[in-house]
Formats: C-alpha cells, structure tokens, sequence
C-alpha cells in the first residue's frame, strides 16, 4: 500500500438544513490519481473546497501524515503542501507564463511582497519558477503573456503555478472543462505525470479523461459516498450505474477509452 499523504474523515457540511457533504472519509496516495465523480449537486466541489480549506467543514478531520489541518486556512493547507486549481482560472491575464509562475513560486516563499527587480535576483525562486513551468509543459512559451494563450494553455500555467509551490498534494477541480480534444488529451498526458512522487485528487465530468486517469474513484451522490475503489469494480456496481446521471453508456464509454 502506497503511503497516504492526505485523509479525511467523515467529513459534513451543513448550510442549515442542507448537507452539501455528508459522511465523506476519502484518502489520496503517493504516486495515484483518485477521482471524485458523481452527477451535479453531488457534492463534489464542495468536498475539493473542504480538502483545500476554503470552506470549513461543520464536523469532520483532515490530515496531512500525521499534522491535522482541519483548522487550517488556505494559505497555511498551501504551506503545509496541499495545492488545487480551480474550476476558473486564476492567472495574471497581463502578465507573461515565467512571471505568473515565479509569482507563485514568491508567494510560496513567504515574500509575495518584494520588489520585482528583488525577485528577478532571486535564484532560488527563479529556479522552482523555470522548473515548475518545464514540468507543465510551458518552456516554450515562458515569455508569452498569458491573455495570448489558448483556454488550454492558460490551464496548464495555473497548474505551473500550483506545482511552484512544491505540492504534496494537487487538488483539480474539473481542469478539462472547457477544452477541445487536443488540449484535453495534452491535460490528461500532464496530470497523468503530476501524480510522479505526488498525490493527485482530481474531480472531473469527462469520463473518458476519468477512466483513463484514476488509479481508485469514489463516487458520490446526494453529498455521500455511495462507492470507492478501482474503476475496474466501480464501474460495474449496479448502484453506480444507476446513479450517475442515470446513463450506463457514458460509463461503458469511458470504461472502453
């Protein structure tokens, strides 16, 4: 068994009466892709916004190895090596890749205020920056200003910069969506490649991106589990079949990629 870098545990969230998230205990691993599907209004986002700390939960643990970060706000999850993308990026439009990716990498550092001549100067920051934008695929275009760049692209440099901050952990919230076949099958090369010594989360509508990608699913319904583990056994419990989004076909598909 590969060791469990991240571990949540009967995670709830409440809004009133409401459970977005109810009863969620999932684990990512080293070195593996674990996908959260599930049809909306499943609770998905709201489980990777748990995991990441921009919501609270109402009752449930998180831990990072032996650390508890329940508590901890999304800086200090960051800090602790917990990284995430979101469903909209988040670049420096005007800025080019190098720029967006070494501010990333600033930040990460505790110094997000310094000077940019400073920062220039700064070796090591320079370096995590060129490495973090090799590893997404971006070198060759390090000096493009990133509102230049093609959807797909502009995702790859917001996952350059998640990898600038040296995750343990990488949390994807649907980081396909939006994209043409070719792009698509450029981020699934590239998340594919992130789990190298990492633990990737990821949650995704794209079966066929799905089954290509996760090593275990969970799958989730209502705000609950309702199945995890390989996709081999997921994809042929008749209660996931029945579940998610109610179309066997998009399942078989995805299963056939």
């Amino acid at each position: 068994m590969s060791e469990i870098l991240l571990k949540a545990t009967a995670l709830e969230k409440r809004y009133g009466g409401l459970k977005a998230v109810s009863g969620v205990s999932v684990d990512v691993h080293r070195d593996e892709v674990h996908a959260v599907i599930g049809p909306n209004g499943a609770g998905k986002s709201t489980l990777i916004n748990l995991l990441s700390g921009d919501v609270a939960p109402t009752s449930g643990a998180m831990m990072m190895g032996e650390r508890d970060i329940t508590h901890l706000s999304p800086n200090l999850r960051a800090l602790a090596g917990v990284g995430r993308s979101y469903q909209k990026t988040t670049i420096f439009r005007d800025s080019t890749v190098f720029e967006n990716v070494r501010l990333a990498a600033q930040a990460h550092g505790g110094s997000p205020l310094r000077m940019v001549g400073t920062a220039e100067r700064d070796g090591n920051v320079n370096a995590r920056a060129a490495a973090a934008v090799e590893e997404a695929g971006l070198s060759h275009r390090s000096g493009t200003v990133a509102k230049f760049m093609s959807h797909g692209e502009q995702r790859q440099l917001e996952i350059a910069m998640v990898l600038a901050t040296e995750p343990r952990v990488i949390l994807l919230d649907e980081p396909l969506a939006g994209m043409g076949h070719a792009e698509a099958q450029r981020m699934i090369a590239l998340i594919g490649r992130l789990k190298d010594g990492r633990g990737v989360l990821i949650v995704e509508h794209d079966m066929d991106a799905v089954f290509a990608l996760a090593d275990r699913l969970t799958v989730m319904v209502d705000g609950r589990p309702i199945a995890s583990g390989s996709p081999e056994h997921v994809r042929n419990l008749p209660a996931v079949r029945a579940a998610y989004l109610g179309h066997d076909d998009e399942i078989e598909a995805g299963a056939a990629a």
